[in-house]
């Protein structure tokens, strides 16, 4: 049947904490799902809980499937944010738009994605009057016409394919002591204090990130891009999470505890559950991807 004459399911889930961030829906710990009836099969769920901390939950993610320009997109992200939540709920926003309206993301999409990223940041710190002195990490999963994965990210939310039943990390974690080199010869520091993460200039404890003005001249807004066939004889599914889920489940663990289970949405609860059963404090969010 030709693309133009076929029904196509478009799902875009967007979680919100405050009633004034888009569309007036407030963020809850909750769970969605979607599917597709584009060429290749794709269904999509995804989970959030709020951690222990005093604050209002600072993970947000978008989840969709649409069709751009005759080509079909899933757009999924992460964005965990620091210190507010202004940054992310902005992020959830506008990043795709902005990745989508560069003019070269058809044929150069890896110099698309860097390029609308800056673009991002440069918007995010023109903002901080509003949006605050936070910032916020994000790993971002475009999904081309089912057959090419293009993944980026500036923090340590991670994205994770399972291929054979075998845990690939396709994002980079990015530490500060990771990043000592760049940070030192932009003249800060990394410390590193007994019971404690290493942190830039003493305060955070990621080395790329939107956002965080203060720390700008030290932390980079660069995402690391990893481009991944998707093939129908060994490609199961992906797993997006910020670094709740990350920080007390291995990459392996997380594939495995999922292999079984069919329904994406039970599938990112199962993992954001079994986070929260590890004593995980921080606040979880996950999507999981499945290519059937």
């Amino acid at each position: 049947m030709p693309l133009a004459s076929s029904v196509y399911v478009v799902k875009m889930f967007v979680f919100c904490v405050r009633e004034k961030a888009c569309f007036s829906t407030p963020l809850t710990p909750d769970a969605k799902k979607g599917g597709s009836k584009f060429a290749k099969h794709v269904t999509h769920g995804s989970h959030l809980a709020k951690g222990k901390a005093n604050h209002a939950m600072e993970d947000y993610l978008v989840s969709e499937l649409k069709m751009v320009d005759e080509h079909e997109l899933g757009l999924f992200a992460i964005y965990d944010g620091h210190m507010g939540h202004d940054v992310p709920s902005y992020l959830q926003l506008h990043l795709f738009d902005t990745i989508l309206n560069e003019s070269d993301f058809w044929t150069d999409t890896k110099n698309a994605l860097k390029n609308a990223y800056h673009k991002m940041d440069k918007v995010i710190l023109e903002k901080s009057g509003q949006l605050g002195k936070g910032g916020s990490t994000a790993v971002t999963a475009i999904l081309i016409n089912g057959q090419k994965l293009v993944v980026a990210n500036v923090g340590d939310s991670r994205a994770v394919i399972s291929k054979k039943g075998v845990a690939k990390q396709l994002s980079v974690d990015h530490e500060p002591s990771r990043e000592r080199k760049f940070i030192e010869s932009k003249g800060g520091f990394v410390s590193n204090l007994p019971g404690d993460v290493p942190r830039v200039d003493g305060q955070l404890a990621v080395a790329r990130a939107f956002g965080d003005k203060s720390l700008k001249r030290h932390v980079t807004s660069e995402p690391d891009i990893a481009v991944e066939a998707i093939d129908d004889d060994d490609a199961e599914f992906i797993i997006l999470a910020s670094d709740g889920l990350w920080n007390v489940v291995s990459n392996q663990e997380a594939v495995d505890s999922i292999k079984t289970i069919k329904d994406p949405h039970a599938a990112a609860k199962h993992l954001v559950d079994e986070a929260v059963s590890r004593k995980s404090k921080d606040d979880i969010s996950c999507i999981v991807v499945r290519f059937h």
